[in-house]
Parts: structure tokens; sequence; C-alpha cells
């Protein structure tokens, strides 16, 4: 049995006498997550358009569960069919409901009756929470709706590895979060992905490795924790150490508050964040961590708080990742007395405010 997904030998490409990839050397196994990072124009979307077939390279090869992509006996089709790719801008029929959308590709190319594509189609949305969107049109959603109709689209023809190129860069901050959501539920899955994204977050917390590319090719690989923390090439710590993420632990019923909101204020003030938003950050973190220290940890229990802050210079806006341990419930949904003013404060101040589960830990994230 074959173990691994992806297999690239000395992959090169050149457009226009400008080479973006050169000799490209690469492994995925299979149920691997892997976020692909980097600085604009160092070949990303290109790689995963040369590993589905999108883009034929000057030289090297890709196989794909054991398949030559670029043999002329592969039916480019057929392999179409198990590798599904998620794109910036979603590639919907505006002409076709939701539903329509979705059952498309399962009935014409995988001959699947109407019955059971509508089936699975409807399994799907409540996947991504829109069971009550399968009517509507493609113009009547949201982009975040769009995005999670299109991850819905590529999951109906059951591909064994999904490519997302960058899913989350044509969406408003408040809509980010949702598609995120849907992306980190399908790496609980074990589900095979290669991930573009420019959420360093989301990166860290979703991803088994990750390729920093850099220098037409991928310059470092590593662990989550090895690339974002540990970095060895040179590259690959400048931008690491450009990415604008400060990191918070809470794992004592005592910890230091003040220090914690201190550290946020130099954050801050580092990357001349203005003083309303400073007060915002602060109060999220604080809000939070007192609201989950008294209700999400049984007596005795050491609590075990991470505070992931990151700032999106161009968008300006802010993003806290919250994961912790205990009990598994929404706080959003838990609010509405007096004790939980706090938390009510921060949902009326966010952009957006999400909660999800992955590998038995919550999550919750909020956009300033």
């Amino acid at each position: 049995m074959i173990k691994t997904m992806i297999k690239v030998e000395n992959l090169s490409k050149t457009f226009g006498g400008l080479q973006v990839l050169r000799d490209v050397n690469a492994q995925v196994e299979k149920g691997e997550c892997v976020a692909i990072i980097g600085p604009s124009g160092t070949g990303k979307s290109v790689f995963l358009s040369c590993l589905n077939g999108l883009a034929v390279p000057d030289t090297g090869r890709v196989f794909i569960d054991g398949c030559d992509v670029f043999d002329k006996g592969t039916n480019i089709n057929k392999l179409h069919e198990r590798v599904g790719m998620v794109y910036q801008t979603f590639n919907l029929f505006s002409h076709l409901t939701v539903l329509e959308n979705i059952i498309l590709a399962p009935i014409k190319i995988k001959k699947m009756s109407r019955d059971a594509a509508i089936e699975k189609a409807r399994e799907l949305l409540n996947t991504v929470s829109l069971a009550s969107r399968e009517n509507a049109y493609i113009d009547e959603l949201s982009g975040g709706q769009k995005q999670r109709i299109a991850i819905a689209r590529t999951m109906a023809m059951d591909p064994q590895l999904v490519l997302f190129d960058e899913p989350t860069s044509a969406l408003d901050p408040a809509m980010t979060g949702e598609v995120l959501a849907v992306i980190r539920a399908l790496a609980k899955k074990g589900l095979t992905m290669l991930i573009v994204t420019h959420e360093m977050g989301f990166a860290k917390e979703v991803s088994d490795r990750v390729f920093y590319m850099d220098c037409q090719g991928i310059y470092e690989t590593g662990t989550p924790e090895e690339i974002f923390e540990r970095p060895q090439k040179e590259r690959t710590r400048s931008f690491i150490s450009r990415l604008k993420t400060l990191d918070l632990q809470v794992q004592s019923l005592d910890f230091d508050l003040l220090e914690q909101v201190s550290w946020i204020e130099q954050f801050c003030i580092k990357y001349n964040i203005e003083r309303r938003m400073v007060n915002r950050v602060q109060m999220v973190f604080e809000e939070m961590s007192m609201y989950l220290l008294k209700n999400h940890f049984r007596a005795g229990e050491e609590p075990d708080i991470h505070v992931n802050i990151s700032y999106a210079e161009k968008e300006k806006h802010i993003v806290i990742h919250v994961t912790y341990s205990g009990r598994q419930a929404d706080p959003f949904e838990e609010t509405g007395n007096a004790d939980d003013l706090g938390l009510l404060m921060v949902q009326r101040m966010s952009k957006s405010a999400l909660y999800s589960v992955a590998d038995n830990k919550n999550i919750l994230t909020v956009t300033l």
C-alpha cells in the first residue's frame, strides 16, 4: 500500500523568462496537512497548479498516489476527480443554486444518481453549516458562505487530496474565521491537504508540517514549532521575525494578568497600533481569560489557555486565537446573564467571534 500521497522530483517552472520554481523536491504522506507559507511571488500558487496538472513544468516529475501526473498515458480528468482544488475566487456558477453547484460534478463526472448526489450534498451543507441555503443563488451569499460552498463542492467528489490556494485572501476579516473553521474540521478528519495561506496563526495550529517557500523553491521545511519558533535558515528567520504575532499562556489561576497586559501594550506600541485598538485587545484578553478560568475548568484542574494575537498591517485588523482545554462548550452561546457582561462586550466590539473544536481543544477566534 502506497503511503506517500505526493512526490515531487526536480520540478522547475519558468514564466516569460522568469524562473519561478527551480529543482523543487518534496514529499507529502497520506493524511498530512501541510501549510505553505512565504513572501508573495515565491511560487506557492504555481507549485499547487503543477501538483494537479493545471500548470505544466519545464522539467521534473510529480506523482500523486503513485500516478505520474505528466506522463502521456495519464488521464488528467481522472486525476482531477481525485485531487480537489479550492481557489481564492470561489469559481461557482452564479446561475445555479447552491445545491445545483454541489451536485453538478458528481452527476456529470462520477455518474452518480441525482438522488444520491443530493443526499451527499445535503450532508456536506450540514458540515459547512449552510443547510438552510441550498436553494439560494450564489449572488445571494456572503464571501465566506461562497467559500464554504466551494469547499463543499470540492468534497462532493470524495477527493483523496485537497489543495487550498489562499482560501481566505479574498474575504473580509469577519468572514475568514468561518472558512478556517471548516478547513480545521477537515484536517481533523485526516484528509490530505496542502494549504497556501497568509494566516500564520492558523498555519501554526492546523498543520502537521510547514513548507517555507523562497529562493525559487521550498527553502525550509519542518513542524510548525520548528518553523515558527526555531527556524534554522536565514531567510526563514527573517520572515518569521517580521510576523506581527504575540503568544501568551495562562496556566494557573493566579497568573500575572498585569504582566500579560503589559506585553500586549508593548506588542501594540511596536507596530504603531492605535490606542483604541490596544484597549480592545487588552479587554478581549482579560475578559476571555477570566471567563474561561471561572467557567471551563473543574476545581483542582490546572488551566491550559494559549492566546495567539496577530496583526495584519495591510488589512488593519487583529485576530486573537484562544485555544484551551476544559469542557467543550461555546462561551458565546452561554452569555446572557450579568456575570457574562464582559464576554457580551467582546462579542459586540468584534467584527467576528467564532467558536470551534479541534483535537479535543476549544478554539475561540475573535477578529477586531
